[in-house]
């Protein structure tokens, strides 16, 4: 079992540390993303280029990589007979490989994108229940980052009470780490100067 799970959580990560954002806006002539907004290399930092393509296009790779993570994960598992604890490891180390990608000095994104895919490969009723919670809010607020927070915290608890037992603790593990990455956010909600989705650099 060891080793099964050692090799679903090297592919996660491995797939997970991919920084598309980074590569995305370097491939447009964009220069580097870290150097404007709040530095992230997210689907959101993106967005404040003005290009709202290259913006869509991290998004959706940035959760696909969570997805293909716990597929291939499963597939490991499933040989061994270990599917879900390897999907649930696979998806986690994605998730880790995004925040903490060891080709740029473990400094990565915020992992919001990584996190619904990573849902969507292990329990796509709870990404889609996230990605509602997320829009809703966003509407709301327009704050990408309180909408994240609020559905990272109604994530895990719905699973809970529905009965998806691991999909809540995969959920709290990543929800954690995605409240810890936004420190600085929820520093500047409170203190009003969080800026709002679209806001350019």
């Amino acid at each position: 079992m060891t080793l099964t799970l050692l090799l679903a959580c090297l592919a996660g990560y491995l797939l997970g540390s991919i920084p598309f954002g980074l590569l995305l806006t370097r491939a447009a002539g964009l220069g580097d993303i870290r150097a404007i907004g709040s530095g992230n290399i997210g689907a959101t930092n993106v967005l404040r280029t003005g290009n709202k393509g290259l913006a869509a296009a991290t998004l959706l790779l940035d959760a696909l990589k969570g997805t293909a993570a716990v597929y291939i994960a499963h597939r490991i598992g499933a040989d061994a007979g270990y599917a879900i604890a390897a999907a649930m490891a696979g998806g986690l180390a994605a998730f880790l490989g995004h925040i903490f990608p060891v080709w740029l000095g473990f400094k990565g994104g915020k992992g919001v994108a990584t996190y619904i895919g990573v849902l969507l490969g292990f329990l796509p009723k709870l990404a889609l229940a996230f990605c509602a919670i997320w829009l809703l809010m966003a509407l709301l607020t327009r704050y990408s980052s309180l909408s994240a927070l609020v559905a990272a915290v109604v994530a895990p608890i719905g699973a809970y009470m529905v009965g998806e037992t691991p999909a809540a603790m995969l959920a709290l593990a990543m929800s954690g780490l995605l409240i810890w990455k936004h420190q600085a956010n929820i520093r500047r909600l409170l203190n009003g100067e969080e800026p709002r989705i679209g806001a350019k650099a």
